[in-house]
């Protein structure tokens, strides 16, 4: 089995799970990739060197053929992880080394049932749709998906934008805010949760369309099909503004419009039993925690 691994810095408390996430592996007799960052920061901070198959970058990419990415930090680290598995129909396991986690829902103590799961297949699949986005002039590059969101905002002014949204070439409305979020399911319990939108289970084929503070009280957040396409264009009194996608963003100006579709491939997480959507929102939001309850 090819299991490739990404992560970010950690605290030394989480070393030992670190060494036993290894460990099983080598039991188990799996080729590991991991990401070349992570290995040297493992092997600086606690000379710490695992025995793997291969090193992969952003220049020297994973295969098709590898089984499982393991990401190994928070939901930024899982988002990152997904910019490496691209198209490429690889199941993701995000492994928490932080506190909340909607991606990354693996906590510490779950890691080896976690690991052992994958060679045993107890486990289930779950997907998640993405957003694509388009413009003419390519800013975005071949990295132009996102899981959670597609946010344009103001830049460097502290006046509003006037976002002009359309669906299917037909204006929903102009929305006079410090921006607006386009977000799919998963990112749902996201950025568009803490301005207010609502929450919306995966597998629903939506898209929400949140506003950053607008103007008018009246103006709410809105869901539709993901079987449109959204169209976005920004005027206001700066020349720049902020288009960003997850955790990778771009300036842009008033010349550039936004087209955002549904990706054309989905992304495919590995939940252990017992870890479904609604069971996540009750132990990561604390759902019922009241001693009524």
């Amino acid at each position: 089995m090819n299991i490739a691994i990404y992560g970010k810095n950690f605290d030394k408390s989480f070393l030992p799970t670190i060494r036993s996430i290894f460990q099983i592996l080598a039991i188990n007799k799996a080729e590991i990739i991991l990401h070349e960052d992570f290995y040297y920061f493992m092997y600086d901070n606690f000379n710490f060197k695992p025995e793997i198959s291969l090193l992969f970058t952003k220049e020297k990419n994973i295969s098709p053929d590898t089984d499982f990415m393991l990401s190994i930090g928070g939901d930024g680290t899982f988002l990152e992880t997904i910019s490496y598995v691209r198209n490429k129909n690889i199941p993701v396991v995000g492994i928490n080394t932080g506190r909340l986690g909607f991606l990354a829902d693996i906590a510490q103590n779950e890691v080896e049932t976690c690991i052992n799961a994958l060679f045993t297949g107890d486990y289930k699949y779950e997907s998640r749709s993405l957003l694509q986005v388009n413009t003419k002039n390519n800013l975005l590059g071949d990295i132009n998906f996102a899981l959670n969101e597609v946010t344009v905002q103001k830049k460097d002014t502290s006046s509003m934008i006037t976002v002009h949204a359309y669906l299917n070439n037909q204006l929903i409305n102009s929305f006079w805010a410090d921006g607006l979020i386009v977000s799919t399911p998963t990112g749902s319990t996201a950025y568009s949760l803490s301005v207010g939108g609502p929450i919306v289970s995966p597998g629903s084929e939506n898209f929400i369309i949140t506003p950053l503070a607008p103007h008018n009280l009246t103006v709410r957040p809105i869901v539709v099909s993901n079987s449109n396409e959204i169209t976005l264009k920004v005027h206001g009194r700066s020349k720049k503004y902020l288009l960003a996608l997850d955790y990778r963003s771009f300036d842009f100006d008033s010349s550039i419009e936004i087209n955002i579709k549904k990706a054309d491939f989905d992304i495919k997480l590995v939940k252990l039993e017992g870890h479904d959507f609604f069971t996540t929102l009750r132990n990561k939001l604390m759902w019922g925690v009241d001693k009524r309850n």
